[in-house]
Parts: structure tokens; C-alpha cells; sequence
């Protein structure tokens, strides 16, 4: 129920499956990624106390993205860095995809709503570059 999408040992993407589950705390990330993704499974009553992040100066050279299936079904197309095609995954209704790297499309296959997390400030123009599928 985690699958990971892998080329020459480098993570392109990890889903988290809507079936997933267990207990306590999961992280599914290498600690070196601008983006942590986890899964927290706790019962009633559980405390987590307040706290306040500390500012810390953090260098992000690659944005990386979390999307949240809401609803509908769509077919996520990786790409390496030579935008070459790799495969493709296809997530749905409580999938959960954190896009790590490579290159990679998006074809709706239903109607579809989606939650992104990403680092901003985002800069349409500047933050990536689009390329024609051959």
C-alpha cells in the first residue's frame, strides 16, 4: 500500500495507498527531501504538545509536490530529467502522492478534485518548463 516509483535508485514519486494503514507514526521520506511526507494514526486522547517551529535557513533547489486525491481518478506520466517517459501510476479517491523529482503529466481519467502542497513562493513561469511528449 506504499509503492514507490523508482529509476537508477533515484525516488521520482511515493504513494500512499488509501488502504493504508498503522499505528503511531510513519515517515516515508529520505531526510534529505524539501518536502517530509507522513502518516500519523493516533487514538483519542492523544497529546501532541504545543510547540512552535523554529525559523531555520533551509536551500531548496527542487520543488517537490504533495497531491491529495479527493475525488475521481487520474494517471500520473514520469518523466527522467532527459524527459524521457518512464511508466505511469494511476491514483484515486484518498491516494496520496508526493512528486520528488523527474518530470511528470497528468491525464483525468474522472472528474477529478485535488489538494497540491508545494514550497512557494511558486513563480508559474520560472519554476518549471514544460515539453511535448514524443
Amino acid at each position: 500500500m506504499i509503492e514507490k516509483v523508482v529509476c537508477n535508485q533515484k525516488i521520482f514519486a511515493i504513494i500512499i495507498r488509501a488502504e493504508f494503514r498503522s499505528d503511531g507514526i510513519e515517515f516515508f521520506t529520505p531526510g534529505e527531501f524539501s518536502q517530509q511526507l507522513a502518516y500519523m494514526n493516533r487514538p483519542k486522547g492523544y497529546v501532541v504538545e504545543p510547540h512552535i517551529h523554529v525559523h531555520t535557513d533551509r536551500k531548496v533547489n527542487l520543488t517537490q509536490e504533495v497531491l491529495i486525491v479527493k475525488s475521481g481518478k487520474v494517471r500520473v506520466d514520469f518523466f527522467n530529467d532527459n524527459q524521457a517517459f518512464l511508466e505511469s501510476v494511476v491514483i484515486s479517491k484518498g491516494d496520496v502522492i508526493l512528486l520528488a523529482c523527474g518530470g511528470h503529466g497528468f491525464e483525468f481519467l474522472e472528474p477529478t478534485e485535488m489538494i497540491e502542497v508545494k514550497q512557494g513562493p511558486y513563480t508559474d513561469q520560472n519554476d518549471k518548463v514544460q515539453f511535448p511528449v514524443t
